[in-house]
């Protein structure tokens, strides 16, 4: 389309070249879904198995991507008065990045996938995707896999998925075959923990009484999107007060477990390490944030509280996310009767 834009007999359909254009633009900007189903949903996993280094290199990678893709776009938008040339250069660069990421993913990124994860993974890893949104290409039906049994610890299970023998396969030392060649990845496997609870019974809490069940609906009625962040640093909570894809800041059972750092692109981490600091010495009780968000069509207040227990021992970081676009729509200054 670049090319046909910029000969002299297309002239005439120049408007329409320019319009195919950023329909395809539009299209190929979908890959920011796919990337935060990437950085969202296989990555909290792959921290879990102990592969903390390519999340964090990867994401990295990614929202450099990101911000080329945006300068491209920038660069498109002010055509046809722009330069036609500043703008294929723009998006030359972002092609150039976006070409290497995809060969990353499939000759490295899905190796690990496919050599690592198990059928519940993926499973966990298709009911949660709706959340993120799929790039181009939707699903068109629910995948029900078979059943398989699968066994923690299982070395010769392991072997017999992967196809490696047993020296390419012992310990924590994975072979992974690419077509540049062979490299060998090093990890500590982390374990995982379930703990039963009596959900019904009522309990005191606080000033009353709850069950378990009574206070994750009340919790999950509130009008605000609640995370939980603990004393060190693991995301351990958040509420559902809304389905995933209506979230602000979208939410998924992947994430539980993970240090806060690792929820975070690498571009906002010193943010948010500030706003854990100010918390955790006790500087600040709490720190709030506001945005308009003409996408969401929402105005989205932020607010970061410390949690500190009786003693005034800091527990943690309370997340809370309302709209407040609605309180500034209100008809009045009083309202007190039932309508």
């Amino acid at each position: 389309i670049i090319e046909n834009i910029s000969k002299p007999e297309n002239e005439d359909f120049k408007s329409d070249l320019l319009n195919g254009l950023r329909h395809q633009m539009s299209l190929l900007g979908q890959f920011h879904n796919h990337y935060t189903r990437k950085e969202k949903l296989f990555f909290p996993i792959m921290e879990r198995y102990g592969h903390d280094s390519p999340p964090k290199v990867m994401w990295g990678v990614d929202d450099d991507i990101r911000k080329l893709f945006r300068a491209a776009e920038a660069k498109l938008k002010e055509l046809p008065d722009a330069d036609l040339e500043e703008f294929s250069k723009s998006f030359e660069a972002f092609s150039e990045e976006f070409e290497a990421m995809i060969f990353k993913e499939e000759a490295i990124l899905l190796m690990i996938l496919l050599e690592t994860f198990t059928q519940d993974d993926w499973l966990s890893i298709a009911e949660e995707s709706d959340a993120y949104g799929y790039a181009i290409i939707k699903t068109t039906a629910v995948w029900k896999p078979k059943r398989e049994r699968f066994e923690e610890d299982n070395t010769e299970t392991l072997q017999e998925q992967s196809g490696l023998s047993t020296d390419e396969h012992t310990g924590n030392t994975r072979i992974i075959d690419t077509p540049e060649g062979q490299f060998t990845i090093s990890f500590t496997p982390k374990p995982k923990t379930e703990t039963v609870v009596d959900r019904e019974t009522t309990q005191p809490f606080g000033n009353g009484y709850l069950s378990v069940e009574q206070a994750n609906l009340i919790l999950n009625h509130l009008p605000l999107e609640i995370t939980f962040v603990n004393k060190d640093d693991i995301f351990q909570y958040y509420n559902d007060n809304v389905p995933a894809s209506e979230m602000v800041f979208k939410r998924t059972p992947s994430q539980i477990g993970r240090n806060v750092e690792l929820c975070h692109p690498p571009k906002v981490l010193d943010k948010v390490n500030k706003i854990f600091e100010l918390l955790r010495s006790g500087e600040r009780d709490q720190v709030p944030m506001w945005f308009k968000s003409e996408r969401l069509g929402k105005f989205v207040y932020v607010t970061y509280a410390a949690v500190r227990d009786d003693k005034g021992d800091f527990q943690g970081v309370l997340e809370y996310v309302q709209d407040i676009k609605p309180f500034f729509e209100l008809e009045s200054d009083l309202k007190r009767d039932i309508d």
